[in-house]
């Protein structure tokens, strides 16, 4: 900042820092109670959504708050992209498609979806290809819609199921053998099935 402070913009510069420190200190405290509740009563669905690409744990304790832990309740993945809001219209009439505004819904939900949206589309996983090439059809935020639907069924599946998220774009056997291949190799050396490898 160029040019002088006086007293009162110093006063009112700490009284707005002490401000942001007490709802920094207040959005702590609620994100540990918040983590303490899905620990304790939903741990399984909580770390299961937190394996899809964009969702971390407060992103995993929103959805099933908005959701529940019980996705039989919505009977069917269109449904809940539907409560969701994040089905799009179809108006086509003589192959001109006339409108695709998305269907009112749960905003929270639509809005959380979104930020996990923009959040997977950074990472190395199908939703960043698609959103790619959604984008240059669509537009950027049309596309994050899409990904933000088509991210919904992936987790009625996951919760219906009870699975991990598994990336079709992703070699998790390649992923496994690297991260694990030095430990191997030392554990065979240890026991003399593979003899010990010297550098030069």
């Amino acid at each position: 900042m160029e040019g002088s402070l006086s007293s009162a913009h110093l006063t009112v510069l700490k009284s707005i820092r002490k401000h942001i420190q007490y709802l920094d200190d207040e959005v702590a405290e609620l994100d540990a109670g918040i983590r303490n509740i899905v620990q304790t009563q939903y741990r399984e669905p909580w770390q299961l959504l937190q394996t899809l690409p964009g969702v971390d744990e407060i992103a995993a304790a929103g959805l099933i708050a908005e959701i529940g832990d019980d996705i039989s309740a919505f009977g069917s993945r269109e449904s809940l992209a539907s409560w969701a809001g994040l089905c799009p219209g179809n108006n086509e009439s003589a192959g001109k498609r006339k409108s695709g505004k998305t269907r009112k819904g749960n905003q929270s939900l639509r809005r959380l979806m979104c930020e996990i949206s923009q959040a997977a589309v950074k990472t190395k996983s199908q939703f960043k290809g698609k959103h790619q090439s959604l984008t240059i059809r669509r537009g950027y935020k049309r596309s994050i819609i899409a990904i933000g639907h088509k991210m919904l069924r992936v987790i009625y599946c996951i919760l219906t199921k009870l699975t991990p998220y598994k990336d079709p774009e992703i070699d998790y056997e390649a992923l496994t053998v690297q991260r694990n291949a030095p430990r191997w190799l030392q554990m065979l050396q240890k026991y003399n099935y593979l003899p010990a490898l010297t550098k030069e």
